[in-house]
Formats: C-alpha cells, structure tokens, sequence
C-alpha cells in the first residue's frame, strides 16, 4: 500500500501542474525532508529540500496520468489492437471508433488517434517547457547537479512522448523548444523515424547520465538512471541495436536496485507499487475526500462491467482466448492476469477472496487492475482511480537483456540469455517446482521462441505485446490467427496521422500509406 510520503508526493503533483509554489498546508510532508544524495540540512539551499524547478516538472509528470495519454486510447491502441485483449464491454460501447482499433482497419478520422496525439504532445510541450525555464530563467539561481538532474527528467519524458509517437505514426513533427506563436507549432513538418530515434536515444543518453539512482522514499515515481537505461534498451532493441540493447539492460540489472523478489501475484496490488520491480510506474492516488482527481481512469475502463458493488468499470480489454491459451500448464502468472466471471457451474474468486458473480457481460477481465476490497471501502470508490500503471518492470529488463543477448549471440551470451530467462521463469513459478521447468536449450532459435513465449505470458496485458509482434515481423500471422483477419503488415503497424492534425497543418503533414 502506498506510504504517506508517497501520496503527498503525488498529490502534490497536481498543486504544482497548476502552478503553484509550496505554500499549500497539504504538502507539508513533502516539505519535510530532503532529496536523496544531493546535500545535507545545514547546505541545502531550497527551503524543505523542494528543487527550484520542480513547479515546472511536477506539470510534466501530472500529465502522465491525463486521460489522453494513459486512459482510453491508450488502452485501445497498445493492448486491444494485439492478440492479447479484446474490446470487450458490449459490443456497442466505444461505437465504430473501438471497433476498428480492435479489427482494423483504422480511419484517419477516429477519435481516439487525435487523443494520443495530444496526450503525448501536451507531455512534449510540458517538458520543453520545464527546459527552457532551467536555460533561459535568471531569476532562478540553482547548482549545476540540480540543472542537468532535473534537465535529466524533462528529456527523459519527453523521450518517453516521441518512443510513443514514433510507434504509433512512424514520421511526426519533432518539436524540441517552445514556439512564440503555440499555432505555429502545427506546421512542422514531420521528421523521419530515423531522426526521431536519434533525438530519443540522445535524450535518454543524456538523462542516464544525469539522474540519480534512486530518490527519496516521498519521491516515489520519479524516473531514475534504471528507468533511463531501460527505456533506452527499449528503444535500441526496437530498431534492432542488440549489442547497446544488452548493455543498456545490462546496466539497470548491474545497479543493484530492482531485483525479482516481489512475488508475481503482488507486483500489480497497491502493496507492490513502487516495489524493487518498479523501473517506471505512473503514479496516482484517490482519497475519500478526493476520489478520482489525482488518479488516473487506467483501472476503472479495465474493471468489471457489473451491477452494484461489482459494477467497477466500463469492462473493456478483455484477456482473450489466445492469451488464455498461450500459458504453460499451471503457470501461476495465469490466474493473476486473467480473472473469470464466474458461470452456473463454476465459482471464481479473485486474489482477495472476493467471489466473481455469474452474469458479468465478459467471460474474462484483466486481473492485474483488480482493487483491494478495503481500500475501495475506505475511499468510498469502486473504480480504481488510486492504481498506479507500471510501464516498465524489471523482469521486462531481464527478458529485453535476454533477447539482446541471444541475438548478439555467441556461446558466452547465449548463455547469459538462458539464463536470464530461467529467472523470471522461477519467480513465475513461486516455489512450485513442478511447473515451468527451467529452460535448457543452446540453441540460438530455440531460445529465441522461448524467450518471445516469456515476454507473452510475463508481460501479458501490460502494453507491449503489440510492439513485440511487429518489431519481431510477425504481427500478420499473429493478429489474423487470432481473427484479426483485416490486419496487414503493409498498412496497420502504424496508426494513420489523425486526419484532425493534418486539417490543421493545411496538409503540411502527410498521411502514412495505406489510408
């Protein structure tokens, strides 16, 4: 559960992305103690350990949890577009513009791309921003570390935008400063993939050269050196870099701060936020007296479409049956990432003991957003405004060094491949020794498929199975099989540009083929 500090911490996020300073009485924990490593209480110069730019990045950070960046669109684009989820809800809900998110193809007027759009480029815009106040702000007078530490943050994020964007659209306007005239900016011209992937990769060089390791527990949330690094092995293993891929993950795995000993059945609970498997996780909370407004609607579009207490949320992305298929006998991952409505001959109950009512609209919802009965009671909300969304895990490290490795291939790193994976494979297995055996193979191929097959069921509904298939080439034999049959390799691994943004550039941007 999350610690006192770590909701000030973040309620604090949504004072400061209105602009203000600390003088609201509700920060006061946060006022009380310092940054971590930086300085001690005689010379620090910022009142309460405060930084003097965070007024600034905090309104970054508060955009990690807008609607339009990690909430509907989000959802749909990563996760109902692959073989894992489907739409789910009814079949009506969401209209045209679900629909063929999930069944492609999608127009270039469906809302939902023009809300990724602006999610990601309002998070842009807040990064730069943040940037030019650290450059070109005289009135504030800051050490050099807290400088490059907080610059480490904007451009952080701000890589974090532009690896969502490229993934989504291929070519977008690469916008890196603040434009006197805000219209101005709609008519850039798109950049290459090519030169957006060197702007990320520069950004996230630059911040894992500046961020600290960790932070102070009431810092919780924000990024750090193993985040940079693991993004950026993210990025490297997109494109192919196996070799910076594997020193990229190598690095985080070397650093000695995350490690897989949060049982797998905790890591998605409220008590295993910020957890040593935590390497980039959303922050956001709920009180009684503030149920949803420092949240994130993550959960509640996830939860169960249900009446009274079970009606929990809109019910969409549904575990599919391939999903349900893919695990290995006795996996214990599969009943934590798939939970069972139950049926008139069957009764489900979820990890809290709660029993899942017959009649639910779904036959399957996804288990690593279901809440803890006693803090819905205690906030007096059902909808899981309060879950944090882990973007980045540690055992997702260990499975990207995994694959690096084996494609850098080699005796000595196909080992260090098997390896790896054989220590997610045993977290997984909790103890129970007779399921998912350890993997034994050398062989470069064969390794290959098992450590794709890890990335399927460890990751499962956790936004990357999308992007897996397409890096690895083989989206269209994956998404027809799974009755996805409009797909093509030709046209639907990127989104089309919103036909909204193209409107407003007067056709300056260009549409992607295929739409």
């Amino acid at each position: 559960m999350k610690t006192n500090n770590q909701l000030t911490w973040k309620a604090c996020l949504l004072v400061l992305s209105a602009g203000l300073l600390f003088t609201s009485t509700g920060c006061n924990k946060f006022l009380d103690t310092e940054r971590q490593g930086a300085y001690d209480e005689e010379n620090y110069p910022y009142p309460g350990g405060s930084g003097p730019y965070d007024q600034f990045i905090f309104g970054a950070y508060n955009d990690l949890r807008s609607f339009n960046l990690h909430s509907q669109s989000f959802i749909t684009a990563v996760s109902i577009r692959s073989d894992d989820a489907d739409k789910g809800s009814t079949p009506a809900d969401g209209g045209a513009n679900a629909l063929t998110m999930d069944n492609f193809p999608v127009l270039p007027s469906n809302g939902f791309l023009n809300t990724i759009w602006l999610g990601n480029y309002s998070l842009v815009t807040k990064c730069n921003s943040t940037i030019k106040e650290i450059n070109t702000n005289a009135t504030i007078v800051a050490p050099e570390q807290i400088k490059q530490q907080t610059l480490g943050e904007a451009r952080f994020l701000r890589a974090y935008a532009y690896f969502n964007l490229v993934r989504y659209f291929g070519s977008v306007p690469l916008i890196d400063s603040l434009f006197s005239d805000p219209a101005a900016q709609n008519n850039v011209p798109q950049s290459s993939a090519t030169q957006l992937y060197a702007f990320i990769e520069s950004d996230l060089t630059f911040a894992a050269a500046n961020l600290p390791l960790t932070w102070d527990a009431k810092f919780a949330g924000r990024v750090t050196r193993g985040a940079a690094n693991g993004l950026l092995a993210k990025v490297y293993l997109t494109q192919k870099k196996w070799a910076a891929a594997q020193s990229a993950a190598q690095a985080v795995m070397a650093s000695g701060v995350y490690d897989l000993s949060t049982p797998y059945d905790r890591i998605f609970r409220e008590e295993g936020e910020n957890s040593r498997e935590s390497v980039f996780e959303v922050q956001a909370t709920a009180s009684a007296a503030i149920p949803s407004a420092n949240g994130v609607q993550y959960a509640q579009i996830q939860g169960a479409r249900g009446a009274g207490d079970w009606d929990r949320g809109w019910g969409w992305n549904t575990p599919s049956v391939q999903l349900e298929a893919a695990y290995e006998a006795g996996d214990p991952r599969k009943n934590r990432t798939i939970m069972y409505t139950s049926t008139a001959t069957t009764t489900y109950q979820t990890i809290y003991g709660e029993t899942i009512p017959v009649g639910l609209p779904n036959p399957r919802y996804n288990g690593k957003v279901v809440t803890n009965p006693s803090i819905r009671s205690s906030i007096g909300n059902r909808f899981g405004y309060w879950m944090n969304i882990r973007l980045l895990r540690y055992a997702d490290v260990v499975l990207m060094f995994a694959e690096a490795a084996n494609e850098v291939g080699g005796t000595a790193n196909i080992e260090a491949a098997r390896v790896a994976l054989n220590t997610v494979r045993a977290r997984a297995r909790a103890g129970n020794n007779s399921v998912l055996p350890d993997v034994t193979t050398t062989d470069q191929e064969l390794l290959r498929q098992a450590i794709r097959q890890e990335r399927r069921v460890e990751l499962a509904m956790e936004h990357d199975r999308f992007w897996d298939i397409v890096r690895w080439g083989i989206a269209q034999d994956v998404l027809q099989a799974a009755g996805k049959t409009n797909f093509s390799n030709s046209r639907d691994v990127l989104l089309p540009i919103p036909q909204t943004q193209i409107d407003l550039s007067a056709g300056v941007l260009k549409q992607n083929p295929g739409y």
